[in-house]
């Protein structure tokens, strides 16, 4: 308890100009707050899928709730063999890696400081899980030819929580960009232009989809 005090209060204690330490806690919290929202929006969706899938299980012919045209259908997506890759749904993988983030986004709200070998392991399993998830969606794009709006929002919030972990590994020293100016990244960082590339893989998500499908969206 005192040692997650000192934690705090030496957080507290640091300017945003700082270029060696963690960052800032009132801007960790700001990025720990958009890995939270995230993971528990995704949670919810992945929460939503394994249930769509379980329906599934017990009858292939069932209609889902975002069955709603030829294109937007859930249930085209769930069936596939890409959905159940390791054989089983692949939502109840979102479950456990949400779970974890939103845990370690409570405890940076707090201000625990994590070591940085578990930082770099979250780093690690979560890079594979958002080149999963654009696999799949690239999968759903390519070749079953339909969208899961469940699976898409799985895919926008695996990208939020992506960007703020990185963010916050790059930000604290824990992962170093090769050609770098470090002191430079971390103005970048601490400026929130970092922001605006998130923002810019979100909007060419979108469009990916609007340009395929057009207006097949809405009927």
């Amino acid at each position: 308890m005192d040692r997650a005090s000192d934690d705090v209060g030496e957080l507290d204690g640091l300017e945003a100009s700082d270029e060696v330490g963690p960052a800032p806690l009132p801007w960790r919290r700001r990025t720990a707050l958009e890995m939270l929202v995230s993971g528990l929006i995704g949670l919810y969706a992945s929460f939503v899928l394994s249930v769509e899938a379980l329906a599934l299980a017990a009858d292939r012919d069932a209609t889902l709730g975002c069955d709603l045209t030829s294109v937007i259908s859930c249930s085209t997506v769930a069936l596939s063999d890409q959905a159940s890759l390791l054989g089983f749904p692949n939502a109840f993988l979102g479950i456990a890696a949400e779970s974890v983030v939103i845990t370690v986004a409570v405890a940076t709200l707090g201000g625990v400081l994590f070591p940085r070998w578990f930082m770099l392991t979250a780093q690690a399993v979560y890079t594979a899980g958002l080149a999963f998830a654009y696999w799949l969606f690239v999968e759903a794009y390519v070749h079953i030819g339909a969208v899961c709006p469940w699976c898409l929002l799985v895919t926008v919030t695996t990208t939020l929580v992506w960007a703020g972990l990185t963010r916050l590994n790059v930000r604290d020293g824990h992962l170093r960009l090769p050609g770098t100016d470090p002191a430079a990244v971390r103005r970048f960082l601490d400026a929130g232009n970092d922001w605006f590339l998130t923002a810019a893989v979100l909007v060419l998500l979108v469009a990916a989809v609007v340009l395929k499908y057009g207006p097949s969206l809405l009927g």
